[in-house]
Protein backbone atom coordinates (compact mmCIF):
# COMPACT_ATOMS: atom_id res chain seq x y z
CA UNK A 1 0.00 0.00 0.00
CA UNK A 2 1.22 3.52 -0.93
CA UNK A 3 0.49 6.25 0.45
CA UNK A 4 1.20 10.10 -0.24
CA UNK A 5 2.97 12.27 2.20
CA UNK A 6 2.86 16.01 1.73
CA UNK A 7 5.59 17.26 -0.33
CA UNK A 8 7.33 20.92 0.84
CA UNK A 9 9.27 22.92 -1.44
CA UNK A 10 12.83 23.85 -0.52
CA UNK A 11 13.99 27.33 -0.85
CA UNK A 12 17.84 27.42 -2.87
CA UNK A 13 20.36 29.79 -1.78
CA UNK A 14 18.77 33.67 -2.27
CA UNK A 15 15.17 32.29 -1.72
CA UNK A 16 14.00 30.93 -5.23
CA UNK A 17 12.16 27.82 -4.98
CA UNK A 18 13.85 24.32 -5.59
CA UNK A 19 11.68 21.73 -7.01
CA UNK A 20 9.80 20.14 -4.30
CA UNK A 21 10.87 16.87 -3.10
CA UNK A 22 8.16 14.21 -3.50
CA UNK A 23 7.65 11.78 -0.02
CA UNK A 24 5.29 8.77 0.25
CA UNK A 25 5.26 6.27 2.60
CA UNK A 26 4.15 2.69 2.62
CA UNK A 27 3.22 -0.18 4.58
CA UNK A 28 3.57 -3.84 3.56
CA UNK A 29 2.50 -6.61 5.35
CA UNK A 30 3.36 -9.81 3.28
CA UNK A 31 5.50 -12.34 3.99
CA UNK A 32 8.33 -11.77 1.69
CA UNK A 33 7.87 -8.30 1.89
CA UNK A 34 11.62 -7.61 3.94
CA UNK A 35 13.26 -10.30 1.48
CA UNK A 36 12.33 -8.32 -1.68
CA UNK A 37 13.12 -5.15 -0.22
CA UNK A 38 16.65 -6.08 1.00
CA UNK A 39 18.82 -4.59 -1.33
CA UNK A 40 17.21 -1.32 -0.82
CA UNK A 41 17.05 -1.91 3.10
CA UNK A 42 20.82 -2.37 3.29
CA UNK A 43 21.50 0.48 0.82
CA UNK A 44 19.40 2.56 3.12
CA UNK A 45 21.26 1.07 5.83
CA UNK A 46 24.88 1.91 4.46
CA UNK A 47 23.11 5.77 4.83
CA UNK A 48 22.42 5.79 8.22
CA UNK A 49 25.13 6.02 10.69
CA UNK A 50 23.25 4.43 13.83
CA UNK A 51 23.30 0.95 11.97
CA UNK A 52 24.10 -1.66 13.80
CA UNK A 53 24.99 -5.66 12.60
CA UNK A 54 21.36 -6.31 13.67
CA UNK A 55 19.73 -4.22 11.33
CA UNK A 56 21.34 -5.57 7.93
CA UNK A 57 18.68 -7.78 5.90
CA UNK A 58 20.89 -10.48 6.22
CA UNK A 59 20.32 -10.97 9.52
CA UNK A 60 16.14 -9.86 9.75
CA UNK A 61 15.48 -11.84 6.73
CA UNK A 62 16.96 -15.16 8.23
CA UNK A 63 15.55 -14.32 11.54
CA UNK A 64 12.39 -13.77 9.96
CA UNK A 65 12.23 -16.95 8.27
CA UNK A 66 13.01 -19.21 11.34
CA UNK A 67 11.03 -17.22 14.01
CA UNK A 68 8.40 -15.13 12.29
CA UNK A 69 5.13 -15.62 12.46
CA UNK A 70 2.92 -16.01 8.85
CA UNK A 71 0.93 -12.95 8.96
CA UNK A 72 2.67 -10.75 11.45
CA UNK A 73 5.13 -8.71 9.31
CA UNK A 74 5.24 -5.03 8.88
CA UNK A 75 7.65 -2.95 6.80
CA UNK A 76 6.95 0.55 7.07
CA UNK A 77 8.95 2.09 4.25
CA UNK A 78 8.94 6.40 3.39
CA UNK A 79 10.77 7.41 0.06
CA UNK A 80 12.50 10.72 -1.22
CA UNK A 81 12.06 11.02 -5.04
CA UNK A 82 11.55 7.22 -4.88
CA UNK A 83 14.28 6.43 -2.86
CA UNK A 84 13.66 5.02 0.90
CA UNK A 85 14.64 7.63 3.44
CA UNK A 86 13.39 5.49 6.33
CA UNK A 87 12.28 2.10 6.64
CA UNK A 88 11.07 0.09 9.82
CA UNK A 89 11.20 -4.00 10.45
CA UNK A 90 8.33 -4.48 13.17
CA UNK A 91 6.09 -7.31 13.68
CA UNK A 92 2.58 -7.77 14.99
CA UNK A 93 2.83 -9.40 18.39
CA UNK A 94 -0.78 -10.46 18.42
CA UNK A 95 -4.01 -10.02 17.20
CA UNK A 96 -4.70 -6.20 18.95
CA UNK A 97 -1.83 -3.82 16.93
CA UNK A 98 0.39 -4.30 19.00
CA UNK A 99 4.12 -4.27 16.98
CA UNK A 100 7.66 -4.74 18.01
CA UNK A 101 11.38 -5.44 16.65
CA UNK A 102 12.29 -8.06 14.64
CA UNK A 103 15.47 -10.32 16.35
CA UNK A 104 13.98 -10.98 19.60
CA UNK A 105 16.01 -11.81 22.49
CA UNK A 106 18.56 -12.96 19.83
CA UNK A 107 19.10 -8.80 18.85
CA UNK A 108 21.62 -7.11 21.38
CA UNK A 109 19.86 -3.60 19.67
CA UNK A 110 16.44 -3.02 17.89
CA UNK A 111 15.82 0.24 15.64
CA UNK A 112 14.57 1.91 12.11
CA UNK A 113 16.47 3.23 9.25
CA UNK A 114 17.30 7.03 8.51
CA UNK A 115 19.10 8.60 5.63
CA UNK A 116 21.60 10.67 7.36
CA UNK A 117 21.01 13.42 4.04
CA UNK A 118 17.61 13.42 5.46
CA UNK A 119 17.26 12.28 8.94
CA UNK A 120 14.92 14.50 10.38
CA UNK A 121 12.76 15.27 7.90
CA UNK A 122 12.64 11.23 7.06
CA UNK A 123 11.63 10.90 11.36
CA UNK A 124 8.85 12.88 10.54
CA UNK A 125 7.41 10.85 7.91
CA UNK A 126 7.89 7.80 9.34
CA UNK A 127 6.26 8.99 12.52
CA UNK A 128 3.42 9.67 10.78
CA UNK A 129 3.43 6.30 8.57
CA UNK A 130 3.65 3.98 11.72
CA UNK A 131 0.51 2.17 12.23
CA UNK A 132 -0.17 3.23 15.60
CA UNK A 133 -3.81 4.98 14.94
CA UNK A 134 -6.41 3.00 17.31
CA UNK A 135 -6.64 3.12 20.85
CA UNK A 136 -5.39 -0.58 21.21
CA UNK A 137 -2.30 0.02 18.94
CA UNK A 138 0.87 -0.07 20.71
CA UNK A 139 4.93 -0.14 19.60
CA UNK A 140 7.32 -2.05 21.97
CA UNK A 141 10.59 -1.79 21.41
CA UNK A 142 13.68 -3.50 23.46
CA UNK A 143 17.13 -2.73 23.78
CA UNK A 144 17.32 0.69 22.11
CA UNK A 145 21.19 1.98 22.16
CA UNK A 146 20.51 6.06 23.32
CA UNK A 147 21.30 7.27 19.99
CA UNK A 148 19.50 4.77 18.27
CA UNK A 149 17.86 6.76 14.88
CA UNK A 150 14.12 5.40 16.58
CA UNK A 151 14.25 8.28 19.60
CA UNK A 152 14.37 11.07 16.43
CA UNK A 153 11.14 9.28 15.03
CA UNK A 154 9.25 9.26 18.59
CA UNK A 155 10.08 12.79 18.73
CA UNK A 156 7.74 13.63 15.93
CA UNK A 157 5.00 10.93 17.67
CA UNK A 158 2.10 12.65 18.20
CA UNK A 159 1.22 9.80 20.67
CA UNK A 160 2.81 9.19 24.71
CA UNK A 161 6.38 7.49 24.19
CA UNK A 162 7.39 5.97 27.94
CA UNK A 163 10.81 4.79 28.42
CA UNK A 164 12.69 2.22 30.64
CA UNK A 165 16.01 0.93 31.40
CA UNK A 166 17.14 -1.96 29.79
CA UNK A 167 20.06 -4.16 29.34
CA UNK A 168 23.21 -3.20 30.13
CA UNK A 169 26.04 -2.99 27.46
CA UNK A 170 29.85 -2.44 27.68
CA UNK A 171 32.42 -1.00 25.74
CA UNK A 172 36.01 -0.33 24.69
CA UNK A 173 38.17 1.95 22.80
CA UNK A 174 39.92 0.45 19.94
CA UNK A 175 43.36 0.85 20.66
CA UNK A 176 46.63 -1.09 20.91
CA UNK A 177 46.19 -3.85 23.25
CA UNK A 178 48.93 -2.60 25.42
CA UNK A 179 47.17 1.01 25.51
CA UNK A 180 43.82 -1.11 26.51
CA UNK A 181 46.26 -2.75 29.91
CA UNK A 182 46.98 0.81 31.04
CA UNK A 183 43.12 0.89 32.19
CA UNK A 184 43.93 -2.15 34.58
CA UNK A 185 45.39 -1.72 38.00
CA UNK A 186 49.17 -2.88 38.21
CA UNK A 187 48.54 -5.98 39.39
CA UNK A 188 46.08 -7.23 37.03
CA UNK A 189 47.91 -5.46 34.27
CA UNK A 190 50.80 -7.40 35.02
CA UNK A 191 49.54 -11.07 34.94
CA UNK A 192 47.25 -10.70 31.75
CA UNK A 193 50.72 -9.02 30.13
CA UNK A 194 51.94 -12.71 31.03
CA UNK A 195 49.08 -14.52 30.02
CA UNK A 196 49.37 -12.64 26.47
CA UNK A 197 52.95 -13.35 26.28
CA UNK A 198 52.02 -16.95 27.03
CA UNK A 199 49.53 -16.74 24.18
CA UNK A 200 52.09 -15.52 21.77
CA UNK A 201 54.70 -18.06 22.43
CA UNK A 202 51.73 -21.08 22.18
CA UNK A 203 51.95 -21.59 18.66
CA UNK A 204 48.33 -20.49 18.40
CA UNK A 205 47.35 -19.98 14.86
CA UNK A 206 44.40 -17.71 14.26
CA UNK A 207 42.77 -17.56 10.57
CA UNK A 208 39.19 -15.98 9.32
CA UNK A 209 36.54 -18.04 8.09
CA UNK A 210 35.37 -17.45 4.71
CA UNK A 211 31.87 -17.12 3.60
CA UNK A 212 31.88 -20.99 2.08
CA UNK A 213 33.48 -22.15 5.21
CA UNK A 214 31.07 -20.52 7.60
CA UNK A 215 28.52 -23.15 7.65
CA UNK A 216 30.82 -25.78 9.20
CA UNK A 217 32.65 -22.79 11.20
CA UNK A 218 29.01 -22.09 12.44
CA UNK A 219 28.89 -25.92 13.38
CA UNK A 220 32.20 -25.78 15.17
CA UNK A 221 31.81 -22.76 17.22
CA UNK A 222 27.92 -24.49 18.90
CA UNK A 223 29.78 -27.86 19.22
CA UNK A 224 32.68 -25.99 21.24
CA UNK A 225 29.70 -23.57 22.92
CA UNK A 226 28.19 -26.84 24.21
CA UNK A 227 31.42 -28.14 25.46
CA UNK A 228 32.34 -25.18 26.90
CA UNK A 229 28.90 -24.99 29.50
CA UNK A 230 28.00 -28.31 29.36
CA UNK A 231 28.11 -28.52 33.14
CA UNK A 232 26.95 -24.78 33.84
CA UNK A 233 23.86 -24.97 31.53
CA UNK A 234 23.97 -23.92 27.95
CA UNK A 235 21.36 -21.32 26.60
CA UNK A 236 18.16 -23.46 25.48
CA UNK A 237 17.67 -21.98 22.32
CA UNK A 238 21.35 -22.16 21.52
CA UNK A 239 20.33 -25.78 21.08
CA UNK A 240 17.74 -25.94 18.69
CA UNK A 241 17.73 -26.90 14.72
CA UNK A 242 16.22 -23.02 14.38
CA UNK A 243 19.04 -21.49 15.71
CA UNK A 244 21.29 -23.32 14.06
CA UNK A 245 19.71 -22.55 10.66
CA UNK A 246 19.90 -18.75 11.77
CA UNK A 247 23.34 -18.50 12.62
CA UNK A 248 24.24 -20.05 9.81
CA UNK A 249 22.78 -18.34 6.94
CA UNK A 250 22.74 -14.88 8.97
CA UNK A 251 26.71 -15.10 9.73
CA UNK A 252 27.78 -16.36 6.14
CA UNK A 253 25.74 -13.38 4.28
CA UNK A 254 27.18 -11.10 6.76
CA UNK A 255 30.68 -12.43 6.44
CA UNK A 256 29.99 -12.54 2.98
CA UNK A 257 29.49 -8.55 2.90
CA UNK A 258 32.44 -7.76 5.49
CA UNK A 259 29.57 -7.12 8.31
CA UNK A 260 30.70 -10.28 10.59
CA UNK A 261 34.05 -12.00 10.77
CA UNK A 262 34.48 -15.83 12.34
CA UNK A 263 37.69 -16.55 14.11
CA UNK A 264 39.73 -19.96 14.43
CA UNK A 265 41.81 -20.67 16.56
CA UNK A 266 44.29 -24.16 15.94
CA UNK A 267 46.38 -25.74 18.20
CA UNK A 268 48.90 -28.50 16.61
CA UNK A 269 46.32 -29.03 14.58
CA UNK A 270 43.83 -29.25 16.35
CA UNK A 271 40.28 -26.45 16.54
CA UNK A 272 40.37 -25.52 19.89
CA UNK A 273 38.02 -22.33 19.87
CA UNK A 274 35.74 -20.58 17.21
CA UNK A 275 34.64 -16.43 17.57
CA UNK A 276 31.94 -14.90 16.25
CA UNK A 277 32.72 -10.71 15.83
CA UNK A 278 29.83 -9.00 14.12
CA UNK A 279 30.64 -5.54 12.31
CA UNK A 280 28.98 -1.88 11.54
CA UNK A 281 30.70 0.99 11.22
CA UNK A 282 30.45 2.43 14.71
CA UNK A 283 31.50 -0.77 16.71
CA UNK A 284 32.09 -4.29 16.44
CA UNK A 285 31.03 -6.63 18.77
CA UNK A 286 31.76 -10.16 20.26
CA UNK A 287 28.46 -11.86 19.49
CA UNK A 288 29.19 -15.63 20.73
CA UNK A 289 31.88 -18.13 20.95
CA UNK A 290 32.99 -21.76 21.84
CA UNK A 291 35.91 -22.89 23.42
CA UNK A 292 36.77 -26.67 24.44
CA UNK A 293 37.31 -26.90 27.94
CA UNK A 294 40.95 -28.06 27.91
CA UNK A 295 41.70 -24.97 26.92
CA UNK A 296 41.27 -23.32 29.74
CA UNK A 297 44.01 -25.19 31.36
CA UNK A 298 46.17 -24.08 28.76
CA UNK A 299 45.79 -20.68 27.87
CA UNK A 300 43.90 -17.38 28.85
CA UNK A 301 40.28 -17.39 26.33
CA UNK A 302 39.12 -14.23 27.53
CA UNK A 303 42.48 -12.82 26.08
CA UNK A 304 42.59 -14.69 23.18
CA UNK A 305 39.57 -14.14 21.96
CA UNK A 306 39.54 -10.38 23.03
CA UNK A 307 43.06 -10.19 20.95
CA UNK A 308 41.39 -11.41 18.10
CA UNK A 309 38.50 -9.50 18.27
CA UNK A 310 40.52 -6.10 18.78
CA UNK A 311 43.05 -6.95 15.85
CA UNK A 312 39.60 -7.59 13.96
CA UNK A 313 38.36 -4.44 14.19
CA UNK A 314 40.82 -1.95 14.36
CA UNK A 315 41.92 -3.44 10.60
CA UNK A 316 38.21 -2.36 10.23
CA UNK A 317 38.78 1.06 11.26
CA UNK A 318 35.99 1.15 14.02
CA UNK A 319 36.58 3.04 16.86
CA UNK A 320 34.52 0.69 19.31
CA UNK A 321 34.78 -2.51 20.41
CA UNK A 322 31.34 -3.60 22.29
CA UNK A 323 31.02 -6.81 24.36
CA UNK A 324 27.69 -6.51 24.01
CA UNK A 325 24.52 -7.57 26.61
CA UNK A 326 25.69 -9.01 30.01
CA UNK A 327 28.11 -8.42 32.88
CA UNK A 328 30.04 -11.75 32.80
CA UNK A 329 33.09 -11.74 35.01
CA UNK A 330 35.53 -12.11 32.01
CA UNK A 331 33.95 -8.77 30.68
CA UNK A 332 34.76 -7.05 34.09
CA UNK A 333 38.61 -7.84 34.04
CA UNK A 334 38.82 -5.26 31.41
CA UNK A 335 37.29 -2.23 33.10
CA UNK A 336 34.43 -1.18 30.12
CA UNK A 337 32.48 1.74 29.63
CA UNK A 338 29.25 0.76 30.54
CA UNK A 339 26.00 2.50 28.55
CA UNK A 340 22.77 1.34 29.10
CA UNK A 341 19.79 0.42 26.15
CA UNK A 342 16.20 1.64 27.14
CA UNK A 343 12.73 -0.35 26.45
CA UNK A 344 10.60 2.08 24.26
CA UNK A 345 6.62 1.71 24.84
CA UNK A 346 5.14 4.32 22.16
CA UNK A 347 1.08 4.64 22.23
CA UNK A 348 -1.54 6.47 19.40
CA UNK A 349 -2.79 10.17 20.25
CA UNK A 350 -5.40 10.57 22.74
CA UNK A 351 -6.43 7.36 25.18
CA UNK A 352 -4.25 4.23 24.54
CA UNK A 353 -5.37 1.73 27.32
CA UNK A 354 -3.18 -1.04 25.64
CA UNK A 355 -0.14 1.43 26.10
CA UNK A 356 -0.82 2.07 29.24
CA UNK A 357 -1.10 -1.06 30.15
CA UNK A 358 2.04 -2.18 28.69
CA UNK A 359 3.93 -0.05 30.56
CA UNK A 360 2.12 -0.61 33.30
CA UNK A 361 3.12 -4.23 33.14
CA UNK A 362 7.05 -2.96 32.25
CA UNK A 363 7.34 -1.42 35.38
CA UNK A 364 5.84 -4.35 37.56
CA UNK A 365 8.40 -6.33 36.00
CA UNK A 366 11.60 -3.89 36.67
CA UNK A 367 10.31 -3.95 40.41
CA UNK A 368 10.53 -7.72 40.34
CA UNK A 369 14.12 -8.00 38.65
CA UNK A 370 15.02 -5.39 42.01
CA UNK A 371 13.12 -8.04 44.12
CA UNK A 372 15.26 -11.00 42.54
CA UNK A 373 18.43 -8.72 42.27
CA UNK A 374 18.31 -8.16 46.23
CA UNK A 375 17.03 -11.20 47.55
CA UNK A 376 17.51 -14.14 44.64
CA UNK A 377 20.04 -13.54 42.25
CA UNK A 378 20.45 -17.10 41.46
CA UNK A 379 17.12 -16.92 40.35
CA UNK A 380 17.75 -13.83 38.19
CA UNK A 381 20.39 -15.28 36.41
CA UNK A 382 18.49 -18.29 35.20
CA UNK A 383 15.44 -16.05 34.13
CA UNK A 384 17.81 -14.01 31.80
CA UNK A 385 19.30 -16.98 30.01
CA UNK A 386 16.19 -17.87 29.95
CA UNK A 387 15.24 -14.73 27.79
CA UNK A 388 18.12 -14.46 25.96
CA UNK A 389 16.79 -17.72 24.22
Amino acid sequence: MTLPAEARPALRPGGAAAPAERWTAEVHREDDALERFAAEWDALAGRCRTTTPFQYAGWLCSWWRRYGRPGALVLVVVRRDGRPAGAAALRRRGPFGGLTGLGGALADFSDVLLDDDCAERAAAELAAALPLRRPWHSLELREVHPEAAVHRVLAHHPGRTRRFDDSLCQYLPVVPMEELLKRLPGKTAQRSRVKLRRIAESGVVVDAARPEEVPQTVADLLRLHFLQWQDRGVTAEHRTERFAAHLTESTTAMVATGRAAMHRFTLDGELLAVNLVVLCPSFGGLYLYGAHPSLRERLDIAGLLFGAALDEVRAADIPVLSLLRGQEPYKQRWRPDALRNVRLVAGPAGPAPVAAALALAVRARQAAVAVLDSRLPKVKEALVARRRA
